[in-house]
């Protein structure tokens, strides 16, 4: 599906296709996914539309231009729930004008590994009590502006070194662990009313040492369902991930998550075409007809789908209207900005600056063409500025540290601008030898910070959305003073 609904879907609707999922590749505008919308309701005006929208580095109503809201980690740093809340309802105007009744979001998951390759700044923290009052606050201004939430990853993704698109991860700790660390937030959010909760594709061993978690009804039924007593829409992570895929295949994983508990599979990526549709239903169909599947089972997510699909519709309906406001992620994000080191001697800059952006491959949630790095909001506010992007690949090549970043710096300041420095060790490397070569180098971290980052003055953004690239170009360009709200 593109920008306008293809037959196929407008079919499905048709015939009982509950829900559909956008994603970057279908969105121009608010206005635009409007009218996408209204054409996909018009086959079922109660149709569940749902995005994966976090409002923070994992955009997509934004994907094109970044996000002008800054993500779970700038607001846990904050720690100021009115501000979390008032957020995510901003977001949930957008979203909701824009015909959406079903955001995947909030990641509730406790960061308690800085070395995960999958969560990191997605978090609200790595303290488990601050991650709950916030996963709260986010789900209730989401679920106040008309637009149902969805705490993630159940149980918790938030401990683990693998990455579940590619790989299973495991959660080993034991099961007090596990209900001290990573349970509270997901308790927090269903207190608070959310809708749903999605399934994580890891290996938690102290519940299910075979299954992962979206396929294992220890993890569906008998925690979440009996013990944190959630009543609402379970939905799994994207089904053809490979955490899940790979060993199952996707009618097999699709087949087996229901079994355990799920009530709606989701397929994203490139695999959300007919043919998957047409692939899923007939998985479903054969399992029931062999037994494999209990007909009880698949009733019983049914009508669960059907009473979400009515609530989130009267959610949307019910809600009061009122404008998106186009300063509250702004504010939030020069909140969230700390500056370490003597910046009222350094900042604001005396010139315009050489800015090199050493870049990381991300994860496939964060989409490779979301823009990210402070150097084009600092050339509109100190024109002159010159910028270079690095990746990893290109720093292979003899000399290109002083062709690229010491020399085009030469007399005037310079900005390095990293993402996690701390997780990869090229741009930890790369970054001593800048800052080694330039002591008087000014280093922006937009990832999670490290008390070990060099440089003469080292900004912290908590994020790398359009507006904590702002909030960063403001201090640099007037100075600490120059971002505050």
């Amino acid at each position: 599906m593109g920008t306008e609904a293809p037959d196929w879907v407008l079919r499905a609707i048709n015939d009982g296709l509950s829900s559909v999922v956008l994603f970057a590749r279908n969105i121009v505008s608010t206005a635009q996914v409007a009218r996408l919308t209204a054409q996909l309701r018009a086959e079922n005006p109660e149709l569940i539309v749902a995005i994966d929208e976090e409002a923070g580095d994992v955009t997509r109503i934004e994907s094109a231009t970044g996000a002008t809201r800054p993500g779970n980690f700038a607001l846990g740093t904050v720690d100021d729930l009115e501000l979390t809340a008032a957020v995510a309802g901003d977001l949930g105007r957008q979203l909701r004008a824009a015909g959406v009744s079903l955001d995947y979001a909030p990641s509730v998951d406790v960061n308690s590994n800085p070395d995960n390759p999958i969560i990191g700044v997605r978090s609200f923290g790595a303290e488990t009590a601050l991650v709950a009052r916030h996963a709260a606050a986010w789900v209730r201004g989401l679920q106040a502006a008309g637009v149902a939430a969805c705490a993630k990853h159940f149980p918790g993704h938030g401990d683990v070194a693998v990455d579940s698109h590619h790989g299973l991860p495991s959660y080993d700790a034991d099961a007090d662990e596990i209900a001290a660390q990573a349970l509270p937030p997901f308790r927090a959010a269903v207190e608070a009313g959310v809708g749903a909760v999605m399934s994580g594709h890891l290996l938690v061993p102290a519940h299910d040492p075979d299954l992962p978690a979206t396929l294992s009804s220890r993890l569906l039924n008998d925690l979440l369902r009996k013990e944190i007593g959630f009543d609402g829409l379970i939905v799994t992570d994207a089904i053809e991930m490979g955490a899940v895929a790979d060993r199952y295949g996707l009618g097999g994983a699709a087949v087996m998550a229901v079994a355990a508990g799920a009530d709606a599979v989701c397929v994203g990526g490139e695999h959300a075409e007919e043919s998957t549709t047409a692939l899923l239903t007939a998985a479903l169909v054969d399992a029931a007809a062999r037994g494999e599947l209990a007909a009880e089972r698949l009733a019983e997510a049914a009508d669960r789908v059907r009473a979400f699909a009515t609530w989130s519709h009267q959610l949307g309906q019910q809600a009061p209207l009122a404008p998106v406001r186009r300063d509250i992620g702004f504010v939030a994000a020069r909140r969230a900005l700390w500056t370490r080191g003597p910046a009222d001697d350094v900042l604001p800059l005396a010139a315009a600056p050489h800015v090199v952006e050493l870049v990381p491959s991300t994860n496939l949630a964060i989409g490779d063409e979301t823009p990210w790095g402070v150097a084009a909001p600092l050339r509109e506010r100190l024109p002159g500025t010159t910028s270079v992007r690095l990746p990893h690949q290109q720093l292979d090549r003899p000399g290109t540290l002083t062709d690229h970043a010491l020399a085009p710096a030469a007399g005037r300041p310079l900005v390095v601008v990293v993402r996690d420095a701390a997780r990869h060790a090229w741009m930890g490397r790369a970054l001593a030898d800048l800052t080694t070569a330039r002591p008087d180098a000014v280093v922006v971290e937009m990832g999670l910070p490290s008390d070990a980052l060099p440089g003469a003055v080292r900004i912290f953004t908590h994020g790398a959305t359009a507006a904590s690239g702002v909030a960063a170009a403001e201090v640099l360009a007037l100075g600490p003073a120059g971002g505050t709200a």
